[in-house]
């Protein structure tokens, strides 16, 4: 028979896993999902600065959780399923948020501006639900697909663009002056660049990992 003293130890075991530091703040940004979203449209003074504030409270967290946890060895299952999930989720809630206020997108740019920018969306939440689908089927067969550089270049160039699109259009509200429009030109020429990277991230992972379909 099991010994209740192990059962309660193991018990406690899996809880600290569970609530070990690295994985309490991923379920942090987790949380900032919907106050974002709730943030985002609740208008008031200042509020998609405050927006900015959170998102870029968000991708510090996203910074110091992984150190952390391989420092402390701290490395668990559950941070690496909940990580990817939590910084993914975040960034495109707010790339689907900026296309109800085509503002963001064309402001400066004109109508047709807001087109390419929903073909941009697109793309990027395609590339993420097939690369999410090889990392499945590999992982049935006990495969990890780890990320790549580029990979890693098209998270920086979308969380960069987000932060500098929501500080322009929180700047905007103040001042709807110059320095507005050039911080706009900078988050959407960001946008540009991460949907570029976002392709060639996506063709990469699918040519090094196509003998994934073949097994």
């Amino acid at each position: 028979m099991v010994d209740n003293e192990e059962i309660q130890q193991d018990s406690k075991d899996t809880k600290t896993v569970i609530w070990n530091l690295p994985n309490i703040l991923t379920f942090s940004r987790m949380l900032f999902i919907p106050i974002f979203v709730a943030l985002f449209y609740i208008n008031f003074p200042g509020h998609f600065l405050v927006c900015w504030g959170l998102f870029a409270v968000a991708c510090i967290t996203d910074l110091f959780d992984g150190a952390i946890a391989r420092k402390r060895n701290l490395v668990t299952n559950l941070g690496k399923f909940l990580d990817p999930i939590a910084d993914k989720v975040l960034v495109l809630t707010a790339f689907i948020l900026f296309l109800t206020i085509p503002d963001i997108f064309c402001a400066n740019l004109g109508n047709w501006a807001i087109l390419l920018a929903v073909c941009g969306v697109v793309i990027i939440v395609a590339r993420e639900m097939i690369v999410s689908g090889f990392r499945m089927v590999a992982a049935s067969s006990g495969e990890v697909i780890a990320a790549d550089k580029i990979g890693k270049y098209k998270t920086f160039a979308q969380d960069l663009s987000v932060g500098i699109l929501l500080f322009a259009e929180g700047w905007r509200q103040f001042d709807d002056g110059m320095f507005a429009v050039v911080v706009n030109i900078i988050g959407v020429s960001l946008f540009i660049l991460s949907v570029i990277l976002t392709v060639i991230s996506g063709i990469n992972y699918i040519a090094k990992n196509i003998h994934v379909l073949k097994k």
